[in-house]
């Protein structure tokens, strides 16, 4: 199982070649995909401040139909306060979504497929960087 993060969605809706190349792997080789809920609401975001939003909102309608979104429940909620903590004593501060983006994928067990660098500060968090 794979969790897609904010980053490899936005490269997949922009057309990057690579994300495309590493989404047709993971479609093979994976046998769920999934987008953590605050990746979801990034995106939508992302969409509606856009020039050409309503285009912008079709594609990632069009995207989010074809995964499975992974919930932030309450064992999420409690791994991201654990993992903030841990950020914070080592004054390693992270972003909300990302904090919450990181306890989903942890306690789904799955790899977060990312280009951003910084959860690789997040300890025991397995990663799959393109």
């Amino acid at each position: 199982m794979a969790c897609l993060d904010t980053t490899f969605l936005i490269d997949l809706l922009q057309g990057t070649e690579e994300a495309g190349n590493l989404m047709e792997d993971l479609q093979r080789t994976e046998r769920m995909l999934t987008v953590p809920a605050p990746a979801v609401m990034e995106l939508w975001l992302g969409a509606l401040l856009a020039r050409g939003s309503s285009k912008e909102k079709s594609k990632v309608a069009e995207l989010l139909q074809s995964l499975e979104i992974a919930a932030f429940d309450e064992a999420a909620a409690k791994e991201a306060a654990e993992i903030e903590a841990e950020c914070m004593r080592s004054g390693k501060i992270m972003g909300v979504e990302d904090l919450m983006i990181a306890a989903i994928t942890t306690v789904t067990g799955e790899k977060l497929v990312t280009r951003d660098t910084d959860f690789s500060r997040i300890p025991g968090l397995r990663l799959l960087k393109y």
